[in-house]
């Protein structure tokens, strides 16, 4: 091969490995996953994720580096988001990919859910059709800002910090069905033992609004539903 052709190739291939380098990293995947749920603060995507601020602001600062993510500050505040939707198609591409290569997906699934109620998917047509008919109650128990950035139509926002104080707000004659960031995000998880073992009739549905806006599906702003459940107690 002539060397110019080589070290175009190489050039090539070195610009695709900046992007494998910065997603080899767990923190910074579980990061770019929060971000599909919309713009966030460093101090809001640590404390989600469970770091630092220091280590926070170091992963995202790789993901900017490698032109994932862009930044905007207001004050003192800086606000991250992705560097569009194409960013968030990539990580559901990768996450569909270890799903259907790596066996390990699933056993993992499999265990943590092993032995808890009301955890089997919903299918999302037979969803819509029940909330149409307001057989079913759904209810977002993501913080309120990933609510706000957008949600499934008809849902209610009922933090899981703050189940415990709505639910009176909650109908006992219908089922709840329960959602979050999607199939590996476990507060719909918690939502659905603590709602069943108040008495309630509750499912967890594995689709978050990721999933939904990449089925096509609409999503509906904050200001569209405002039932008493999303009112700051």
């Amino acid at each position: 091969m002539p060397r110019a052709a080589r070290q175009f190739k190489d050039a090539v291939y070195e610009q695709l490995a900046r992007i494998g380098k910065s997603i080899g990293s767990p923190r910074r995947l579980e990061l770019l996953d929060l971000l599909c749920q919309g713009p966030r603060t460093v101090d809001s995507l640590a404390q989600q994720a469970g770091l630092s601020l220091a280590n926070a602001s170091h992963h995202l600062q790789v993901l900017r580096r490698a032109r994932l993510v862009d930044t905007e500050k207001n004050g003192v505040f800086v606000t991250y988001r992705l560097a569009d939707e194409e960013v968030c198609a990539f990580f559901l591409a990768l996450r569909a990919l270890a799903e259907s290569r790596l066996a390990e997906m699933e056993r993992l699934r499999r265990d943590f859910l092993a032995g808890r109620e009301g955890m089997e998917g919903v299918d999302r047509d037979d969803l819509l059709d029940r909330v149409r008919r307001g057989q079913v109650a759904v209810i977002d128990v993501r913080p309120r800002d990933e609510y706000r950035a957008g949600h499934i139509p008809g849902a209610l926002s009922v933090p899981l910090d703050e189940l415990e104080r709505h639910l009176a707000d909650l109908p006992r004659d219908r089922q709840i069905v329960a959602y979050c960031r999607g199939p590996y995000c476990v507060l719909a998880v918690e939502a659905v033992e603590r709602l069943r073992a108040a008495g309630y009739r509750a499912i967890r549905m594995e689709d978050g609004v990721v999933e939904w806006r990449a089925r096509g599906l609409d999503l509906e702003p904050a200001a569209s539903a405002t039932p008493q459940a999303t009112e700051t107690a």
